[in-house]
């Protein structure tokens, strides 16, 4: 914090939100802010740490970044109202759902692997006791490193594998990890840079992932780690359960060591970014519907049934050859199992209407109403 800052009125501080259109923007009202800009959280993290990401760019659509677990509860007079209407209405009584029992799932094995192409679950965790990235130091970046280094270096069978730390990288492992399309580069999106969480890159960065290949971990990217299960074809349960035991694995070491995931009734997971709260989960599936992609209708079906249409290589990407990334829209106020279920009945929903489409037959009837 600035010190210099106690010697002026919070009204001077006031930012200017003209051409703005984030939550942010909505919802700090000059009176809050002259309540909340001398207000530190247990670590010192303030308001104005919060709020820069969304000063700084006016078209972003939230405007907020926590620094530590204690944000919300601090600054909840601006982020509670701005997770409610982010949310779907999740209220400040309300309470987050977490469950992580893969054998609730129902539906298919196998998605129909001749529209399938691949599945994907990821998802963020952040260690308790220590500043999210927008605020964590150096010796701290550097200690959750180790901790979940250590834990991931002691899993063993379908979970064991190797550790790279992006600092010590050697050519040949950059190139593979590259091939592998596993690897995170230095972060140039005005998201990190204006949040502070591209501060000394690639100091205690790096990417872990067990032999197969189908389990991955990124440590110290936007949260303390995200966690990633994949696999190619659209055997969504296998990716769930190995998901499941994975993260459960990971915790269990973690735990061993004395600390354990940020988690609360309220909100979930504890993620830096307000949008990725609750369960912080994506479930993906990578399917090829070039007929329905012909259909205006399409991205209103998606966002009917609460999924997320995206381009093939993610947000903010065209669609190749038909291929699309269709993932779970909610994060907060539903759990992983409902999350991915979602996905699973929407996916399965949205080949009927391919086949469909291919024959020439209307779809009205499969349409959510």
């Amino acid at each position: 914090m600035n010190k210099n800052q106690l010697k002026y009125d919070a009204s001077e501080d006031f930012p200017d939100f003209k051409g703005h259109k984030s939550l942010l923007s909505k919802y700090l009202t000059k009176d809050m802010y002259k309540k909340l800009r001398d207000v530190t959280t247990p670590s010192g993290y303030t308001i104005d740490k919060a709020i820069q990401n969304g000063v700084d760019n006016a078209d972003f659509h939230l405007g907020l970044l926590a620094g530590d677990e204690e944000t919300y509860s601090v600054f909840s007079d601006l982020f509670d109202p701005v997770i409610e209407e982010y949310h779907n209405g999740f209220k400040k009584t309300d309470n987050h759902k977490t469950d992580l029992d893969p054998t609730k799932l129902t539906g298919p094995d196998e998605l129909d692997s001749k529209y399938v192409i691949s599945s994907r679950i990821r998802t963020g965790r952040n260690v308790k006791g220590y500043c999210l990235s927008p605020f964590v130091c150096r010796s701290e970046r550097r200690r959750i490193e180790k901790t979940v280094v250590d834990a991931l270096n002691s899993l063993g069978g379908e979970f064991k594998g190797k550790y790279y730390s992006l600092l010590t990288l050697s050519e040949k492992d950059q190139q593979q990890l590259i091939d592998d399309h596993f690897l995170f580069d230095r972060p140039v999106s005005r998201h990190f840079t204006s949040g502070g969480m591209a501060r000394d890159f690639p100091d205690g960065r790096g990417i872990w992932h067990n032999d197969v290949k189908n389990f991955l971990v990124w440590i110290n990217e936007e949260d303390h780690t995200r966690i990633i299960s994949m696999e190619m074809g659209g055997n969504m349960k296998r990716v769930f359960t190995r998901f499941c035991t994975g993260l459960a694995e990971v915790e269990k070491h973690i735990k061993s060591k004395g600390t354990g995931f940020m988690w609360n009734e309220h909100l979930g997971f504890i993620l830096t970014c307000p949008s990725n709260l609750g369960t912080g989960v994506r479930c993906s599936v990578h399917v090829k519907v070039p007929c329905l992609a012909k259909d205006s209708r399409f991205e209103s079906i998606c966002t009917s049934m609460r999924l997320q249409k995206r381009g093939t290589s993610g947000e903010f990407t065209e669609s190749v050859g038909g291929v699309y990334d269709i993932s779970n829209l909610d994060r907060l106020g539903s759990s992983e199992v409902q999350q991915v279920q979602c996905v699973i009945d929407g996916v399965q929903r949205i080949i009927e209407m391919e086949k469909k489409l291919e024959k020439g037959e209307s779809i009205d009837d499969l349409i959510p109403k």
